[in-house]
């Protein structure tokens, strides 16, 4: 505070006195002769008259003007003035200067008191924020923050990305995908916030990207072909879903982009060769199997007594059966209602998602069984679900019990 008290007193200072000085100084020379410097002044431009028109420079009827002028200037400063009604005597403008030197700075105080912030001075200095220390509690207000600015200005496609971002990390995923709805409504052909709505998505479905996620990507990918964080997750999508090939096609491609000493350089790499290793195993698989593979897999599916008050019988019935090993996509599914079950069902290649992604094609395959109230396929809240121990493709009389909700 004293600092801030020591310069703004300077500069107040530094203000009166080139104000004050005028006044004070225009007093003085009222009353005062042409000293000798003003007349030696005066000889030294007569000289340089004479001379420009010596030398052809300047016309006689211009030095006739240009002497007369230099005359009358001597003998104005020669006569001093005199003090009338019109003009201020000595004794005015030193009360004007000292109005002055003592208005300003008195005034400069009031208006500072007044619309300036005196507590300001005492207020501790303060850090920047480090990131790296921001706590959890800290990120959670910020966020909060955020969510209450949107509410009243809503058509800040920036601000609802950054929401989504900061909801992902607090693991709200329902709320982020709201957020990077808002967001992509605003920009709907923004390839950053359908790759984060796509990402959210995944995330709140238990990190599956079917479906509408892989909407989004591919739409990304049309407008942004090289965007690192689409070709991921979509090569991150197909690999899901068994679709080796197409894994591999997306992850090569950012692949050429990467250094292969990077730590995403390596994941990738590492990634391909597992996609590819899979691929082979899965065409080997194809030629081989037998034909009571090719038959599928049979059985019943039931939905536990306990939960029957939760379904309706108009409800959607999903059965489908996956590849154990970890595989997303359905290899085959069959569609049914809650007043068909207990229901019979047998899934074989017939039923096949896509060429080559058989029943028959998987080492073992478990099965499940979900009732949706939207009809969506992908597993949604609410949901109730039910899935059998992994068999291999040709097995009979596989029992499913709906026996959970989806949370």
């Amino acid at each position: 505070m004293i600092a801030f008290v020591v310069l703004a007193t300077a500069l107040t200072l530094g203000a009166v006195f080139w104000l004050v000085r005028p006044l004070l100084g225009r007093n003085a020379g009222t009353a005062a002769a042409p000293t000798d410097a003003n007349v030696s002044l005066y000889r030294d431009q007569l000289r340089e008259l004479e001379r420009d028109v010596k030398t052809g420079m300047l016309a006689q009827e211009q030095s006739a003007l240009a002497r007369a002028e230099l005359e009358r200037r001597l003998l104005e400063d020669a006569d001093p003035v005199q003090p009338s009604s019109g003009v201020p005597s000595p004794r005015s403008g030193r009360g004007a200067a000292i109005f002055v030197g003592i208005a300003i700075p008195v005034c400069a105080a009031l208006l500072y008191l007044h619309l300036g912030t005196p507590k300001g001075l005492d207020a501790p200095k303060r850090a920047a924020i480090d990131p790296s220390s921001v706590t959890v509690e800290q990120f959670q207000q910020m966020t909060e923050k955020l969510a209450a600015r949107l509410q009243s200005s809503p058509n800040d496609p920036t601000g609802w990305l950054m929401l989504g971002r900061a909801y992902k990390a607090l693991q709200r995923f329902p709320e982020a995908v709201d957020a990077l709805a808002h967001a992509e409504r605003l920009e709907p052909n923004n390839p950053e916030i359908l790759v984060e709505r796509a990402e959210a998505l995944g995330l709140a479905h238990g990190g599956q990207l079917e479906g509408e996620p892989t909407r989004l990507l591919e739409k990304a990918l049309l407008l942004a072909p090289e965007n690192q964080k689409a070709l991921t997750l979509a090569g991150a999508a197909a690999f899901g879903r068994a679709d080796y090939d197409k894994a591999i096609g997306y992850w090569q491609r950012l692949a050429a982009k990467t250094p292969p000493g990077s730590e995403l350089g390596k994941a990738l790499a590492s990634g391909i060769a597992e996609a590819q290793a899979r691929l082979a195993s899965q065409g080997a698989r194809v030629a081989a199997a037998s034909p009571a593979a090719k038959e599928g897999v049979s059985g019943v599916v039931r939905l536990s007594p306990q939960l029957a008050a939760n379904a309706g019988p108009e409800d959607t019935v999903f059965v489908f059966a996956r590849a154990a090993d970890g595989g997303n996509m359905p290899l085959a599914v069959l569609r049914k209602r809650v007043k068909d079950l207990p229901l019979a069902f047998k899934l074989d290649d017939s039923m096949a998602m896509r060429p080559g992604f058989e029943v028959s094609s998987a080492e073992r395959v478990v099965i499940a069984a979900r009732v949706s109230k939207s009809g969506n396929a992908m597993p949604e809240v609410g949901d109730l679900e039910g899935v059998s121990t992994p068999v291999a493709p040709g097995t009979k009389g596989v029992a499913v019990v709906i026996d959970h909700q989806v949370r």
